[in-house]
This record gives structure tokens, sequence and C-alpha cells, in this order.
């Protein structure tokens, strides 16, 4: 096409592309969490399968970029003493997900630890009904997880000559990506109880973050002071601390 014959597009792809992997990242975690009560062999077809799906609603959502910039615009208001918000389809949007990623794992947490494995024993009774219910969470997740990619991608791009079609080539190059890192890090997880635990706690935390998100989206004011949201490098940072931590504290174990 003539928009990759301009030096410029070919930088905001390479660009684009890197920063799709990195918002990704917690879609990652999410997926080997909920593709971990699959029977072994059918994880790796989940995953696939799903973030492929995923892969083609990301891409109508960039070809309904518009619908999704007027979803910035107020739908009511919430008018309380101590709580005032202009309520947006985009901060809607971000609340079901915050609060679907919250009660998922937090019940997830439950399960390991109160139950102590014993739904993996009901694993091959449900495995038909399981895979189709982690298709349509992976895809809905992902979903909210596209918000921050999409309108990245769309202040990336902005000036850019073909933007749509550098933005396209950019969804589908590092959902690709993902996908060969999604099967290796999945197994990984759910070989490693630690770990999964860990997981969980970072979906509670992105889940809280898309709560702020959302507020935030609103202009939403409790007792006269705005929400903010939180930043993600902050978050980011004590994922990664968080999880380099527990690796040094399992070559430990190993060791002894």
């Amino acid at each position: 096409m003539e928009v990759f014959l301009n030096p410029d597009a070919w930088i905001a792809l390479v660009t684009l592309t890197f920063l799709e992997i990195v918002l990704g990242i917690d879609n990652i975690i999410f997926i080997s969490i909920a593709t971990g009560k699959l029977p072994e062999e059918s994880r790796k077809k989940a995953t696939k399968l799903g973030m492929f799906l995923a892969m083609f609603m990301r891409i109508a959502l960039l070809m309904g970029i518009n619908f999704l910039i007027q979803m910035k615009e107020p739908w009511f208001t919430v008018d309380w003493s101590w709580f005032k918000a202009g309520i947006t389809g985009q901060s809607l949007i971000l609340l079901a997900g915050g609060l679907f990623l919250i009660y998922k794992s937090t019940n997830e947490i439950r399960e390991k630890v109160d139950h102590k494995g014993e739904e993996e024993h009901d694993l091959g009774k449900a495995a038909a009904k399981s895979f189709q219910s982690v298709i349509i969470q992976i895809i809905m997740i992902d979903l909210v997880f596209s918000f921050d990619s999409i309108l990245t991608a769309v202040g990336m791009t902005n000036g850019v000559q073909g933007a749509l079609y550098i933005m396209i080539t950019a969804v589908v190059i590092s959902v690709f990506i993902m996908m060969q890192f999604a099967v290796p890090v999945g197994t990984f997880v759910n070989k490693n109880p630690s770990i999964q635990i860990l997981g969980l706690s970072f979906l509670i935390l992105i889940g809280m973050m898309l709560l702020t998100e959302s507020a935030h989206l609103s202009n939403a004011e409790i007792f006269g002071s705005h929400v903010t949201p939180i930043p993600k490098g902050y978050l980011y940072f004590a994922i990664t601390f968080s999880l380099f931590v527990e690796v040094l504290n399992m070559k430990s174990s190993k060791k002894k």
C-alpha cells in the first residue's frame, strides 16, 4: 500500500505495535487465569481461539472509532450531596470491566484457598461448557482492555496518513506476537500456585485501576474532590517488582 511508503508510517507502526504488546500484558495474565480450569490439552486451543476472535473485535472497534469517541459525552448525570458525576458510555464499560475483574479474581482466590483445589476434580464433567465460557470471558475482558490500546493508537497516529491501516496492522501483529507468549506464560502460571495467587492479586489491582479510570472519565467528585486515575506506571512497576521477588523466592525454595 502507498501508506507504508511513508517513513512516518513505519515509525508509527513499530512504536504502536510495541505499545499494544505492553498494554496487552494484563490481558495475558487474565487469559492465563481464565484458561487454568480447562483440561491441559484444551488450554492452548482456548487461548489462541479467544485471542484470535478478540483481534477481530478490536478491529471492529477501530472501524467504529468515531462511535467510541462520541461515548465520551455524558449519558446522564448523578448529583448527590457527596457524589457528582456525568456518566459516559466509556465509563460504564470500564466500570463493568473493573467490577468483573474484582469479582472473578476474589472468587478464584476464595476457591483456591478454601476448596484447596477441589474444583479441579470437576473439570472432566464440565469441559465443553467451561471451554465456551472461557472463550466468552476472554473476548469480553479484551473489550475492556481494548479501550486503552485503541485510544493510544488514535493518539499515536493522529495526523498520519492512512492511520486506520496502520492501527489495524499494529493490532494484528501485536495479537499474533502475544499468542506466542500467552501459552508458555499460561503454562508457567498454572504450574506454580503462588504465581496464580499473585496473578489474581494483580487482576484485583487492575480492576481497581479500571474503577478509578471510570470515575475519572465521568469527572466524578467525591466530597468535593475529583477522582484521579491510578498511574499505570506505578501499577506495572509493582507487578514487575512482585514477580521478580516471587521468582527469587521460587529459586531459593528449589535450592533448599
